[in-house]
C-alpha cells in the first residue's frame, strides 16, 4: 500500500531528529522544553539539525510555557523569532494564540501568519483551550492555516476521538486536523481508524540514562516538577518505526 499518511514527530534535540528521521517519521515538529509541552527552540539547535535533516522541519514558536495569552512583549519575542527561524531554515512553523475568553486571537494570528508566509503554518494545541472548537476550526480555515493539532480538547488523542473525529469531518479538506496527545503503538490505530486523519504528531520517546559518572544527586537545576537530572528523554528509533508499520497497515 502506498504510504498516504504523514508522521510528525515532536523532538527537542538533535539525536532525537536523527532517531525520528531513521524511522521513518515525514516532518519534525522542533521544540526546545517538551516537559513544558514545547518552546522556542534555539537558533543553534535548528541550524544543527537542519545539517543532519533532510525531512521537513517546522519550528514551535511560543515564547514560554503555560497559557496562550500573550503580552505585548512577549508578542515582539514571537514576532521577532518568526523572522529568525524564517531565514535560518525552518521549512514551517507551529504557532497559535488565544484571547482572554478562549477564542482563537484572530488579530494577532494574522499578523503572524502574514509574517511567517510563505511558510505553512500549523495552529498548535492552543486549540485544546478553546471555549468552542468548532467556532475556533472555521476561525483557523478562515485565517489560512494549513493545519490544527489536537488532543480533541482532551487529556489525550484516544480521550478526545470523537471530537477529532468531528473536527475532521467538518473541516472538509480545508485545513489538516493532526492528532496529537499520548500517542503511542497501543491507541495509534484505534486512533486513525475512529478519526478518518491521515496524518498524526507523536513523540514516540524512551528514556536513557545520563552519561555522567559523577553525580551530585542534592542539586536539581529545576523545579521539584522537573525532569531528572540524570536522566533523558529521547525519539526512540524503533518506536519510531512501530508507529510508521502501524500507520502503513491502517491506512
Amino acid at each position: 500500500m502506498a504510504e498516504d499518511f504523514l508522521m510528525e514527530v515532536c523532538v527537542d534535540s538533535v539525536e532525537s531528529a536523527v532517531n525520528a528521521q531513521r524511522g521513518g517519521a515525514s516532518r519534525l515538529e522542533l521544540c526546545s522544553s517538551l516537559m513544558e509541552g514545547g518552546l522556542t527552540p534555539s537558533l543553534g539547535l535548528l541550524q544543527v539539525v537542519k545539517q543532519y535533516i533532510k525531512i521537513p522541519v517546522y519550528v514551535m514558536i511560543r515564547p514560554r510555557g503555560g497559557d496562550f495569552l500573550y503580552t505585548d512583549q512577549e508578542v515582539e519575542v514571537m514576532r521577532k523569532d518568526v523572522e529568525l527561524m524564517k531565514s535560518h531554515g525552518a521549512d514551517g512553523l507551529v504557532l497559535g494564540a488565544l484571547t482572554e475568553d478562549g477564542r482563537v486571537d484572530a488579530e494577532l494570528c494574522m499578523e503572524l501568519l502574514a509574517a511567517a508566509r510563505p511558510l505553512p503554518v500549523t495552529f498548535h494545541r492552543a486549540f485544546d483551550m478553546v471555549h468552542d472548537p468548532v467556532v475556533a476550526l472555521e476561525t483557523l480555515v478562515s485565517l489560512g492555516f494549513q493545519r490544527v493539532l489536537t488532543s480533541g480538547c482532551d487529556t489525550t488523542a484516544l480521550e478526545g476521538l470523537p471530537l477529532i473525529k468531528r473536527l475532521f469531518e467538518q473541516a472538509k479538506g480545508r485545513i489538516a486536523v493532526m492528532p496529537g496527545g499520548g500517542i503511542n503503538e497501543r491507541n495509534l490505530q484505534r486512533i486513525l481508524e475512529g478519526s478518518g486523519v491521515q496524518e498524526f504528531h507523536c513523540s514516540a520517546r524512551s528514556s536513557k540514562d545520563s552519561a555522567m559518572k559523577f553525580r551530585n544527586t542534592c542539586v536539581s537545576m529545576g523545579a521539584s516538577l522537573s525532569a531528572p537530572e540524570y536522566g533523558l528523554k529521547v525519539a526512540d528509533v524503533s518506536k519510531v518505526r512501530t508507529l510508521n508499520a502501524i500507520a502503513r497497515n491502517t491506512l
